[in-house]
């Protein structure tokens, strides 16, 4: 609602050719060639060639189409490397069609849209409860009406557009501000996007986001916004657009704050149609003498001029006005952001002071290099890039395996620091002289605190006591602020230095069953040391220790208390309040901020680097051997460490196997075979777990550009090692795989290397793999369900199958029920037969059934509480109950009459006619051999006067030869005529008598 229904009325019916389908590629022609032709003389002056097609592209209105359209297994947790390759195709087709695009994404905090955010957070939260609950009824993936972005799609698009050297830029202040403005500044040509208020910006070209899509044609594809035509069928100025928007409410001016108004115009408050609201209050509009005066304007609207509604008018109108061509020229954001294209290499970088917390313009700087990390020199990029090659160029693994006598790399993390300490001492970190701190004293805080019932935004909550942070060194905040706005960081750093504040969005877990802990929780550590590492906080306590120990100090400095606010939805704090979170000390003397992102030495890079391990809890020497640990994998392996590292059990070995098997799979970069792949079974803990992974691997490139990237960014490129489709395939097979080499598909070389890097990981700890759920029999068959790994409807049935039989690696699995048979026999009567249950061809392959030993019997069955004391028969064919290992016997078991055998007691064995047959051939009728008259075991025989079907008794009697194969099944000497277990009366009844159930 509010100023997004003009989105929705221009997009409806309602505007005669509001939109118009297009083609890019024929657009920019156009345009080109129009360019070409004005201006043919600078044409020829140019150096780069021929004008292009320049578009703005606001990523997050299409975020979905630039991760490649819905692909159905988005829940699964991410398929990168289709995305990369998606945009590499896309990227390719509009730069061979003269298109220049430029993608802005969100990096902004902006509290003030904090309203519109919770909104949009506890929409994706409706969406996620619904995918959960439609994963555990079907098992299949979600339709794309509920599509959730997948955790760190904004940080791997980024990271995907840098690799594909494209340009991106990161809002800091005001995202859609800063967006029209890059457009205006830099002489673009158009929009692309899907929100109201740039329609009041009014662009050159306004297209849509979420209709971009690249067709197998190699055309791309949209629709074009016609504003002039939104303007005619409201019969209204452009110029007055401004003021429809504020009057159709936004987070300044807010509905609720219109609702008297909208009571006037005869709208009803609480039901407003977008249609209906535009059209009335678009015609109050037209009945007003001047827009201009906006005090008479808030008289009309509010019924006084005084109204404390009316600055917000104000405000509001002004706002959307600094959007405009007119009003651009006249507006610069507060944080004054310079394009490349017009920055020169002797402009000093625009000021920060106002989004940082007390950053002194004037303050003293360093000597060292600010404008890049030290760490990004060139021998390092052309390193990084020659393993990422190394790591994407072959599908095949290698058969050769690296000897533990390879060469490895240094880890530099076991050295002295004696010198570190000296330097401590002597009023320096690693020799960078500090400012000291104002004197001032914290203030303690609490934990997670609640709020009121309605949502708050950090301005409109004056109850929480936050202690200002610490300032921050001008030339940090210098190099934070380019980085980000060029996209090379994570938001979060920005945000952190200069308001103290994040927001975690929503996640795809569950919040009814926790298995899993709640993910944002579980990394919450290692934000507590960045916070540590970016405000410097081991300098702090060492300048207050030092004041202590100095008895002529007049002022004494205090460690500040370092709190960060963290908004994350929780049942007990539903985006009421944010948390405050204290920072912690990483134990040890780490360096400060300048000296890890400017630091040269090589002592330097090593504590960078340490720094990065012990946040991510992985400083063990194992874990920097690259024969264990390729490069590529280092940021997995860490995350992986953490979560084996944590006091929850969170992972079984299964998992932990599965996850690392897919990261040095060798279709991991296939992806064709990815494709292609199609998952019987999506369940939700594997949906969960995918999630986790991603989460750990944001929050470990958090701690990394904290860290000051000791990590080449190369090698953090999550589709190096992780696919959300492949991880999910490889969890299933884990659960039904004996060994790790069978999960390995029996290739040695890469089970080698799953078996090194799972040393690498849990090298040190005390291992305590998380239980496997305990199963409950769904029927007297025994099938098992494991709580939310397989759904209700898919028990028994083909989607359970991945389960497979026997004892597989991942749990209690089902066995193959006895294959004999029987009958149910209540008063004399039989009430219920059922037949063998000789398993699947899939099962483990078996000997055959000649090379069995005649005494082995069947597997015992686990049987319901209630079916205890039920016996099942055993046969006397082979002297065994049947097949084993779910294997049906190599000859027919029934006769080739399609009707059944009668059962009762009456019947007969009876003589068939039919087709003659090879002399000799036998047939098995009936594998259970009853007590009784008229029962025992048949064949079917043929000779010279046909075929006939007699008991196995007769025929045994008349062959000498097969009385002495057959000697062990025939059972005990008959008496009186009547063939008995054994003389034990003790032991009666347990061969071939009926079924007796208790």
């Amino acid at each position: 609602m509010g100023v997004q229904d003009l989105q929705t009325f221009l997009e409806s019916p309602n505007v005669t050719g509001g939109t118009v389908s297009v083609e890019l590629l024929k657009v920019a022609r156009n345009v080109v060639s129009k360019q070409n032709g004005r201006n043919k003389k600078q044409k020829e002056s140019l150096a780069g060639g021929p004008h292009l097609f320049s578009l703005v592209v606001d990523a997050e209105c299409c975020i979905d189409r630039l991760y490649g359209g819905y692909f159905s297994d988005w829940v699964s947790g991410g398929e990168w490397k289709r995305m990369v390759q998606f945009l590499s195709v896309l990227i390719e087709t509009v730069q061979t069609g003269k298109i220049e695009l430029v993608f802005f994404f969100n990096g902004s905090l902006e509290s003030e849209r904090m309203r519109e955010w919770v909104a949009s957070q506890l929409k994706a939260r409706q969406n996620i409860n619904l995918v959960l609950k439609h994963i555990n009824s079907k098992g299949t993936p979600p339709p794309k009406v509920w599509w959730v972005p997948p955790t760190g799609l904004r940080t791997a698009l980024r990271m995907a557009m840098r690799h594909l050297g494209l340009t991106t830029v990161t809002s800091m202040d005001d995202h859609r501000q800063e967006t029209i403005a890059y457009l205006r500044e830099n002489s673009l040509h158009g929009l692309v996007a899907d929100d109201a208020e740039y329609a009041v910006f009014d662009p050159p070209r306004y297209f849509s986001a979420s209709h971009l899509k690249l067709t197998y044609k190699g055309m791309v594809e949209t629709k074009e916004y016609q504003l002039s035509q939104l303007a005619k069928s409201l019969d209204l100025p452009r110029e007055r657009f401004c003021l429809l928007a504020a009057l159709l409410g936004n987070y300044m001016l807010t509905e609720q704050d219109l609702s008297d108004f909208y009571a006037r115009l005869g709208l009803d408050p609480n039901n407003l149609k977008a249609e209906v609201l535009v059209k009335t209050v678009a015609s109050f509009i037209k009945t007003l003498d001047s827009s201009d005066n906006l005090d008479s304007v808030a008289s009309e609207v509010f019924g006084a001029a005084g109204d404390k509604r009316s600055s917000k008018l104000k405000q509001s109108v002004q706002y959307y006005m600094n959007g405009t061509k007119e009003g651009f020229l006249n507006y610069r954001p507060p944080t004054g952001w310079i394009s490349d294209q017009t920055k020169s290499k002797g402009d000093e970088p625009v000021p920060v002071q106002e989004v940082t917390n007390g950053v002194r313009e004037n303050g003293d700087s360093s000597e060292l290099d600010t404008s890049k990390f030290a760490s990004e020199t060139v021998e390092s990029e052309q390193e990084s890039r020659r393993a990422y090659i190394e790591a994407t160029a072959t599908l095949n693994l290698s058969s050769e395996v690296k000897s533990e006598s390879s060469p490895t790399k240094e880890n530099g993390i076991g050295e002295d620091h004696q010198e570190e300490k000296e330097n401590i001492e002597n009023g320096t970190v690693n020799g960078m002289s500090q400012h000291p701190l104002p004197n001032g004293t914290a203030q303690p805080s609490s934990g997670a605190s609640t709020g009121p019932s309605s949502v708050a935004v950090s301005s409109l909550a004056p109850d929480l006591k936050v202690p200002p942070l610490p300032p921050v060194p001008p030339e940090v905040m210098r190099t934070a602020s380019e980085r980000h706005q060029k996209g090379l960081m994570s938001p979060f750093i920005c945000q952190i230095l200069s308001h103290g504040e994040i927001m975690l969005p929503m996640l795809m877990e569950d919040e009814l069953h926790k298995e899993l802990p709640s993910i944002h929780v579980f990394y919450r550590p290692v934000r507590q040391m960045v916070y540590a590492i970016l405000f410097n906080l081991h300098h702090h306590q060492y300048l207050a220790n030092k004041s202590k120990k100095e008895k002529d100090s007049l002022e004494k400095t205090e460690v500040p208390e370092l709190v960060v606010k963290e908004w994350l939805w929780s049942k007990g704090n539903q985006y009421h309040t944010p948390n405050l979170v204290k920072a912690e000390e990483i134990g040890w003397a780490v360096p400060t901020i300048q000296r890890l992102w400017f630091g040269s030495t090589i002592d330097d890079k090593r504590r960078r680097l340490r720094a990065f391990l012990t946040c991510m809890r992985s400083d063990n020497p194992l874990i920097l051997n690259t024969s264990y640990v390729p490069q590529h994998l280092l940021v997995l392996a860490c995350v992986l460490r953490y979560i084996m590292s944590s006091p929850e059990k969170v992972l079984r070995r299964h998992e932990l196997d599965a996850i690392i098997t897919q990261a040095v799979s060798p279709e991991l970069m296939d992806i064709q075979y990815l494709q292609e792949l199609q998952l019987p079974l999506v369940t939700t803990r594997g949906v969960q777990l995918a999630t986790l992974l991603l989460a750990g691997i944001e929050t470990a490139l958090l701690v990394n550009d904290a860290c000051g990237a000791p990590v080449p960014w190369l090698m953090c490129c999550p589709w190096l090692y992780i696919d959300g489709k492949l991880l999910q395939h490889h969890l299933a097979r884990a659960s039904a795989c004996k060994n790790l080499r069978e999960l390995c598909g029996h290739r040695l070389d890469q089970a080698v290397k799953v078996e090194r890097m799972r040393q690498a990981v849990l090298e040190g700890l005390d291992v305590q793999f998380a239980r496997n759920p305990i199963p409950t029999l769904a029927n007297a068959a025994g099938a098992i369900r494991m709580p939310n790994m397989l759904p209700g409807g898919l028990i028994g049935g083909p989607g359970s199958g991945i389960v497979g039989r026997g004892a597989g690696r991942g749990g209690l699995l089902r066995r193959p029920v006895p294959p004999g048979g029987g009958q149910l026999e209540v008063a004399g009567l039989v009430v219920s037969s059922w037949g063998a249950n000789y398993g699947s061809r899939s099962a483990h392959s078996v000997p055959p059934l000649g090379s069995y030993h005649p005494g082995m019997r069947s597997v015992p069955q686990m049987m319901p509480a209630g079916m205890r004391n039920y016996r099942m028969p055993v046969n006397d064919f082979n002297g065994i109950g049947g097949p084993r290992n779910g294997q049906r016997p190599p000859f027919p078991t029934r006769g080739s009459s399609a009707k059944p055998i009668p059962r009762g007691k009456k019947s007969q064995v009876q003589i068939k006619k039919g087709a003659a047959q090879p002399s000799g051939t036998k047939r098995i009728l009936n594998n259970d051999k009853r007590s009784g008259k008229g029962r025992g075991m048949t064949v079917e025989t043929e000779d010279a006067s046909g075929r006939a079907t007699i008991p196995a008794a007769e025929l045994i009697k008349k062959s000498g030869d097969a009385t002495e194969q057959f000697e062990d099944a025939l059972g005990p000497t008959p008496i009186n005529g009547e063939k008995k277990d054994c003389e034990d009366a003790g032991h009666q009844g347990q061969g071939d008598a009926p079924v007796i159930v208790n």
